[in-house]
């Protein structure tokens, strides 16, 4: 009981009506598209034009490699090296094989730097050809001048949005039928093209590709999903290449599962959650991961047990954790079921345009939205117009064709 105005906050928990996406992640906890549930939860955006995208900046970590001649002795202060990118006068930089500290004294060329030796307690020495020079900091003599400004240059990402439909219709016959149990036939079949609505956006949010270009004359477009995204991280500065999607060989052990796994955890993302990732898994992949972990460990089976066996829905590396959700759309084929992809909620969001987030009309219904087009039949149309954004992809990644678990 309350006195006064009653507001919303007056209201009780799941008393009213969900957004579309909150009302898969209830009705179907364990239905086909439990990502697309989860953006209910996540902070979402409003893209205003059909191009939607946002700027990134990469942290930048100047380094040098030496060339062919290295560093012949502990004299030479002119160096070779492959590139001078981002490295500037002042920087004081570290000899991987030695520990020399040297700085940098002038930039004479994109592959020549002048430095000075023995900067600090570990002298100057030699050192061979692809040996690294990693920056440590930097260092001025009073009355200097003004050091060069070094500026990350920010990079436009950008994805496109993707207008789905999905229709539901019963005869008017079929309306009036009455059914034995459950809902009318109406809502049933209601009900399934929400389903298929969902699916539908699910499956784009990971296998989606990028693309336009027209259809029956009219702009058609569609988005790039999560697998496409982190499959090109080389379209992200720093070029990650291909480090974060592995293809998994005829066997994997823990080893090789955690060195998968290790790239994701080399981003800042939400110091909130910690190094955590969601897991979506197929069967297949989900029952090699399990093996993995049975065939790593020691348990006993005792007289008068009336169960047994190992189920892990969480796994743990060196540097996170990672909670499995088997996904039914992963299991629909032979392929899609040795897959697993690691998402990091933090980063990831659906960008609906304007307010076309996911709407529903009826036609030839005596209630709402009545359009009647001259056929004896109602139903309903869902629509969506949304695209998938990915805030830093490089902290998501995928392993495809997990076969068999083995010890190691």
């Amino acid at each position: 009981m309350s006195t006064g105005i009653f507001t919303s906050a007056n209201l009780p928990v799941d008393f009213a009506k969900k957004s579309f996406a909150g009302m898969i992640t209830r009705l179907m906890p364990m239905g086909q598209a439990p990502l697309f549930g989860m953006t209910a939860m996540l902070p979402s955006e409003t893209a205003v034009q059909t191009e939607h995208g946002f700027f990134t900046k990469t942290m930048l970590f100047p380094e040098l490699t030496l060339g062919g001649a290295g560093i012949p002795g502990a004299g030479d202060t002119v160096l070779g090296v492959v590139s001078t990118t981002n490295v500037l006068p002042g920087m004081l930089m570290r000899v991987d094989s030695t520990g020399e500290q040297i700085l940098v004294d002038a930039i004479l060329s994109a592959t020549t730097v002048r430095v000075q030796r023995g900067i600090g307690t570990v002298a100057a020495a030699a050192a061979g050809a692809g040996v690294k020079i990693y920056q440590t900091g930097s260092a001025f003599e009073e009355s200097s001048t003004r050091p060069n400004a070094l500026v990350i240059n920010p990079v436009r990402i950008t994805n496109l949005t993707q207008i789905l439909r999905n229709t539901w219709a019963v005869s008017d016959s079929v309306r009036a039928t009455l059914v034995i149990a459950g809902e009318t036939n109406v809502a049933e079949s209601k009900m399934d093209g929400a389903a298929f609505h969902a699916v539908d956006i699910e499956k784009n949010l990971f296998w989606g590709q990028k693309f336009q270009g027209t259809r029956n004359g009219q702009p058609f477009r569609t988005m790039d999903g999560l697998i496409n995204i982190v499959s090109t991280l080389a379209n992200y500065p720093p070029s990650y290449a291909a480090v974060n999607v592995t293809t998994a060989g005829a066997t994997t052990n823990y080893t090789q599962l955690q060195n998968a796994l290790e790239p994701l955890f080399n981003q800042s993302t939400d110091p909130k959650v910690g190094n955590e990732r969601v897991l979506f898994v197929g069967g297949g992949a989900r029952r090699v991961i399990n093996d993995i972990g049975r065939l790593n460990g020691t348990y006993q089976l005792v007289d008068g047990m009336t169960g047994y066996g190992l189920q892990f829905q969480s796994f743990k590396t060196a540097r996170g954790t990672f909670r499995m959700i088997e996904h039914p759309l992963f299991n629909s084929n032979a392929s899609w079921a040795k897959m697993a992809v690691a998402v990091d909620l933090s980063t990831f969001r659906v960008a609906y345009l304007g307010n076309r987030k996911t709407q529903h009309k009826y036609f030839n219904n005596d209630g709402e939205n009545a359009t009647d087009n001259g056929i004896d039949a109602q139903g309903g149309t869902y629509t969506s117009e949304l695209t998938c954004v990915v805030k830093n992809p490089p902290a998501n990644g995928i392993i495809f064709n997990l076969t068999a678990g083995t010890a190691g």
